[in-house]
C-alpha cells in the first residue's frame, strides 16, 4: 500500500519562500506520477503541479507558474514544491499525491489520483 507524508509547512510572509517534501514509502516511487493540489478554506481542492516517473516532464497551474517548481528524487522516494514568491491566496492545505505512471499521461485531474497523504498547512500572510 502506498503512503506519502508530507512535510515543509508553515507559516511564511508574503513574497517569502518554502520547500514542501512528500516521502513515499510501500511500493517504488520511481513506478508512480507524483504531484501537489491544494484546498483553501472554504473552496474546491485545486491542481498545483505534477511531475512524471522520470522527473523530465512536469505541469503546472496557471496560477503557480513561474513561482513553484516540482521537482523528484526517485532515491529518495521524494518529491518536492519548491515555492516562491508566495501569496496569500496560496494559503492553503497543500496534498501530496501519486498516480501509477501510465506512459505519455501527465494528469492533472482529481479523480486520477489513487493516493493522498494527510496534508500540510500553508498560510501566507499579507
Amino acid at each position: 500500500q502506498v503512503r506519502l507524508v508530507e512535510s515543509g509547512g508553515g507559516l511564511v510572509q508574503a513574497g517569502g519562500s518554502l520547500r514542501l517534501s512528500c516521502v513515499l514509502s510501500g511500493r517504488t516511487a520511481s513506478d508512480y506520477t507524483m504531484g501537489w493540489f491544494r484546498q483553501a478554506p472554504g473552496k474546491e481542492r485545486e491542481f498545483v503541479a505534477v511531475v512524471s516517473w522520470t522527473g523530465t516532464v512536469t505541469n503546472y497551474a496557471e496560477s503557480v507558474k513561474g513561482r513553484f517548481t516540482v521537482s523528484r528524487d526517485n532515491a529518495k522516494s521524494a518529491v518536492y514544491l519548491q515555492m516562491y514568491s508566495l501569496k496569500p491566496e496560496d494559503t492553503a492545505n497543500y496534498y501530496c499525491v501519486a498516480s501509477f505512471a501510465r506512459a505519455g499521461v501527465i494528469p492533472t485531474l482529481e479523480g486520477d489520483y489513487r493516493y493522498w497523504g494527510q496534508g500540510t498547512q500553508i498560510t501566507v500572510s499579507s
